[in-house]
């Protein structure tokens, strides 16, 4: 009763975060299904059973990572439900629980939905093509449904809990983070883009030793050597982990020397964001650039594409554009009180407009390099 009582203050974003919520959930639950109805029909295939589930780590992942971001921006969003809570009486602990609690709920709703759909098309309904994939003819166990389709709820309300700091839960006490980057933090990103570019020269010199062993990709996507793929995958780490750093250094650049008030605000505002928006644009860069690099793959090997993956990826890439939108309402939310001071003083709106659009230039151009390099890396490695 009670998150039927916040639900009647939600608002057309909080009804969309809800509902987007609760769809991909239900995905990430027909994935889990599919790969339980499919161990019922090959009981053999003890192999192939435990691939299927492995093939849907990547959806359940991306949806807890939206659940923790869309989670981290509710406070900030929403500070009078906060202060409403305040004033009742719930501690910072139960604000972010029942945040947890709401995010769990939604996903515990498309669960059940899916897992309806499924026990319908079982009864006899489903054609020849889908009694595969739901098991028909055979018996299913009660607990086995249940104990897979726990996984999406429990995921995303722990991943979510987690994600709101306690001081950040109530209105008012956000702490405000750092905006620079130790020098750690960016010699490791850069040590592994090094690192992963020769491991990926190595492997395509001319001349150079077949792999012996070759590693079958998955998603038709043929075979590469062992070389390339921990090229990509130390090149594609280290340059997601650049992505807050050159977003900061960026900002750095548009205000150095005697920048005029546009180039001041832009920069110094990209710079105090990038810290948090690095993260979600690293996440959305990276799984564009693999998207992309799969479709091209595909479009130059005829006969190679898959259904299961396509739609794997457009759930993915749907959460990860999902967590970016939640970030940037986030910090809108923030900038809100800075945003209302400028103008109190006179600052002119198209000034204001003008920074927003300097800043998404500069944004854009930092995410088509880091995304391009990613992209390269990924199809050079590919046979």
């Amino acid at each position: 009763m009670f998150y039927l009582r916040l639900a009647r203050g939600y608002r057309a974003p909080d009804l969309g975060r809800w509902l987007l919520t609760t769809l991909a959930a239900a995905v990430v639950a027909a994935f889990l299904l599919r790969s339980l109805g499919r161990a019922l029909s090959e009981p053999i295939g003890g192999a192939d059973a435990l691939v299927r589930l492995l093939w849907c780590l990547p959806p359940l992942t991306a949806v807890a990572w939206f659940a923790a971001v869309a989670a981290r921006s509710v406070p900030a969003r929403r500070p009078e439900r906060i202060a409403g809570l305040t004033a009742a009486g719930a501690g910072s602990r139960r604000i972010r629980t029942l945040i947890a609690g709401e995010v769990t709920l939604a996903c515990t709703l498309g669960s059940v939905l899916t897992l309806l759909l499924f026990l319908v098309l079982r009864n006899d309904i489903a054609g020849p093509s889908l009694a595969p994939d739901l098991g028909m003819g055979v018996p299913l166990p009660a607990a086995a449904p249940v104990t897979l389709l726990a996984l999406v709820p429990l995921t995303a309300g722990i991943a979510a809990g987690y994600s709101v700091p306690v001081a950040e839960t109530l209105p008012g006490g956000r702490a405000r983070g750092r905006t620079g980057f130790s020098p750690l933090r960016i010699a490791a990103p850069i040590g592994l883009v090094v690192i992963g570019a020769a491991l990926e020269l190595i492997a395509l010199r001319p001349g150079a030793p077949a792999d012996g062993r070759p590693i079958h990709l998955p998603a038709g996507l043929g075979t590469t050597s062992t070389a390339a793929l921990g090229g990509w995958a130390g090149g594609a780490l280290g340059l997601a982990l650049l992505t807050g750093p050159l977003l900061a250094w960026t900002g750095r650049l548009l205000a150095v020397g005697r920048p005029t008030p546009l180039r001041l605000l832009a920069g110094r505002g990209l710079t105090a964001q990038a810290r948090r928006l690095g993260p979600p644009l690293a996440v959305l860069t990276l799984v564009v650039a693999l998207v992309l690099t799969t479709i091209r793959y595909w479009i130059g090997t005829p006969d190679s594409a898959d259904a299961l993956p396509a739609i794997e990826a457009c759930l993915v890439l749907g959460c990860a554009a999902a967590a970016v939108i939640a970030r940037l309402a986030e910090v809108r939310s923030d900038r809100r009180e800075v945003t209302e001071a400028l103008l109190r003083l006179g600052t002119s709106p198209r000034l204001l407009f003008g920074a927003v659009a300097l800043r998404t230039l500069a944004v854009g151009t930092t995410l088509l390099l880091t995304g391009g390099a990613t992209a390269a890396l990924a199809a050079a490695g590919l046979r």
